[in-house]
């Protein structure tokens, strides 16, 4: 990790979760001494059916088979979800089910997840957890990792280059292409996607509050998303929205992803390929661990 606060002078803080099964399993609420989850009031987020575009009321999505494309921000989140057991919730979509166990084991948050579909389905998953955060936050991850730029960050890049046709450029983090993306900052009128491949955990650092945020799946493409929107976004009607994004997949639509037999090298997929593939087995499993910690010292 890169400036990474002192661990040693870090003090636990137990964490609480609250979700609503009944409108697309969405978390509501991941409260510590503070809460965590950025919220606004959507008319008609409760009325959303399959299909419909996406409602932006903030909260922590889950976002299955893709994130952008088709269905808009996935198939599970516009659906009701069963609550199939104790802390268990399951929803069923037209090519896959997803069953999560959603616990806080002494104030650590752990979700658990099991999809199942056809051996050989594709598809992406990403914890859509869009943040409250102030201007002074910042996101803490391992210097070096390939970092994928989204076509928005084109006129922003240092070097005013952009690839012809290319879906993503890829550069190092914590500043790709120049772009210091590790810094939420004050609202500058910009919003930019990011995707740092590989990742497998991350730090958000707002003032003395740090937040953990951990991806584990064995033998599946992993990363952690960015969205960092400092009212850039809608053109229409812009507002300030950060999200920090543990994935399943490199890729914000899977329409996108490359084959693990025709693409490797900087910016692939930790295992070769862009997208999460169900095996044989018929079932993919995956585990999302998120603590809070308050720092002694502040973050710079």
């Amino acid at each position: 990790m890169s400036e990474a606060p002192n661990v040693a002078a870090q003090h636990r803080i137990p964490l609480r979760v609250v979700c609503d099964p009944a409108h697309g399993g969405r978390w509501t609420s991941l409260r510590g001494e503070r809460e965590w989850l950025w919220r606004r009031a959507m008319a008609g987020r409760d009325a959303v059916a399959p299909g419909d575009a996406f409602v932006d009321a903030g909260g922590l999505e889950e976002c299955v088979p893709t994130v952008r494309g088709i269905p808009d921000h996935g198939d599970a989140w516009s659906r009701p979800w069963r609550v199939t057991g104790p802390q268990t919730a399951a929803v069923d979509c037209p090519d896959f089910s997803l069953t999560r166990r959603l616990t806080d084991r002494s104030g650590v948050v752990v979700a658990e997840y099991r999809l199942r579909a056809e051996p050989g389905y594709r598809f992406v998953w990403a914890a859509h957890a869009l943040l409250e955060l102030s201007p002074r936050a910042r996101l803490v991850a391992p210097v070096g990792t390939p970092t994928r730029l989204y076509p928005e960050a084109a006129p922003l890049v240092a070097d005013g280059r952009w690839p012809d046709g290319a879906p993503w450029r890829c550069e190092p983090w914590p500043e790709p292409a120049g772009l210091p993306l590790h810094r939420f900052g004050p609202d500058d009128g910009t919003a930019v996607g990011a995707i740092l491949v590989g990742c497998t955990e991350v730090q958000i650092v707002d003032g003395t509050e740090v937040l953990v945020m951990r991806i584990e799946s064995a033998g599946q493409p992993t990363a952690v998303a960015l969205w960092r929107n400092l009212r850039g976004w809608p053109a229409d009607c812009p507002y300030r929205s950060t999200g920090v994004e543990p994935m399943l997949g490199t890729v914000f639509d899977r329409r996108e992803a490359v084959d693990v037999t025709t693409r490797g090298g900087p910016g692939a997929g930790a295992h070769g390929g862009d997208v999460a593939v169900v095996p044989s087995s018929g079932e993919v499993s995956w585990r999302l661990t998120i603590a809070a910690r308050r720092s002694t010292t502040a973050g710079a």
